[in-house]
């Protein structure tokens, strides 16, 4: 069976054939460059751009791979969460082919997407494992027993992790998107000079708040004198990163290490845009080996949002016989426990 994903939840424009002998071939298209002059994603031209690209990049791959409407056997869609419009420009394109090609399409969660993300390697975990969802718009502890069968053990009760590092990036006059860019200031500040808190691991639970360490930035950056040199003055910033980042990383292995011991399980996936971070990755991944258990990623370019993703959750719900109607609302805010077991 080939799967055609597709994803357009917010700035990439994302598609992919997934097969029953894994992932034939992916693309992506950023719009990084677009949003980077407003600091942010501009819904509206988000979802312009996606009806510009949409089209052209799917006649392009089927091209490339030889493949017509007869080889694609389904057609997968992230529904949502997502940018209203955005999500719309997908769905009704997928819906589109599906009815023009007479094929079955389903609707994806955004998130299940990511949560799956690491089963397209060649060293994927068993179920069942407990997953960290870390992205732009969602900080999430999930126990996962199967496809579908998810709990919710804890999430973000303000900012996302992902939120957080933009906004934070913001501040520090760093371009957009402003994670990757944080990160990669704080390789160069000194871990010793501030310690921001750890929010909400001094208390029992798997909730995280990423709000404070926003104000914590802020409140180290004014304290700061005006009168700086420029090298004194990038090094602050670097400085003010790298406590930053730290704060997020140790907060969020802290939670992970809790859900494991509390779940008793041995098998931790970290997935999303934020699981790309080297620093995060390097304290799960000692920790994992210290009690020996595995750690999980997707390689780098599948911690993003990507049409890959896509079409491997979708090829599971498509083999499992499930299909979305011919109608096909979206949902831009959308729980995880509402989805139904599927198959592996």
């Amino acid at each position: 069976m080939h799967v055609l994903g597709i994803e357009t939840s917010c700035d990439e424009t994302g598609i992919a054939i997934y097969t029953d002998n894994g992932l034939l071939t992916h693309q992506l298209y950023s719009q990084a460059t677009t949003h980077a002059a407003y600091g942010g994603v501009v819904p509206e031209l988000a979802s312009r751009d996606h009806i510009r690209k949409l089209a052209p990049m799917v006649r392009t791959m089927l091209a490339e791979q030889n493949l017509g409407a007869a080889q694609i056997d389904g057609i997968a869609y992230t529904a949502g969460p997502g940018l209203a419009g955005a999500l719309l420009v997908g769905a009704a394109f997928a819906r589109s082919l599906a009815w023009a090609w007479n094929k079955p399409a389903i609707g994806v969660h955004h998130m299940e997407g990511h949560l799956l993300a690491p089963l397209l390697e060649a060293e994927a975990p068993d179920f069942p494992f407990i997953a960290l969802l870390v992205s732009g718009g969602h900080t999430q502890l999930m126990q996962v027993a199967d496809i579908g069968r998810y709990t919710l053990l804890g999430e973000s009760v303000d900012d996302a992790a992902g939120e957080a590092f933009d906004k934070t990036a913001k501040l520090l006059g760093l371009g957009y998107p402003g994670g990757p860019a944080l990160a990669e200031l704080a390789t160069r500040g000194d871990p010793h000079r501030f310690r921001f808190p750890r929010p909400m691991t001094d208390r029992p639970g798997l909730d995280m708040s990423f709000s404070g360490l926003k104000t914590a930035a802020v409140t180290t950056w004014r304290s700061q004198p005006e009168d700086l040199s420029p090298e004194a003055d990038a090094q602050l910033r670097a400085d003010i990163a790298r406590a930053f980042e730290d704060a997020v990383v140790d907060t969020l292995w802290i939670k992970c290490c809790r859900a494991l011991q509390q779940t008793n399980c041995k098998r931790l996936v970290l997935s999303g845009g934020v699981s790309a971070n080297q620093r995060l990755r390097q304290a799960v991944t000692g920790y994992m080996a210290s009690r020996g258990g595995q750690a999980f990623y997707p390689r780098p370019e599948f911690c993003t949002d990507n049409g890959a993703m896509i079409a491997h959750a979708g090829w599971h719900r498509l083999s499992a016989g499930e299909h979305t109607p011919l109608h096909f609302p979206v949902r831009p805010r959308w729980p995880m426990e509402e989805l139904v077991p599927g198959s592996a």
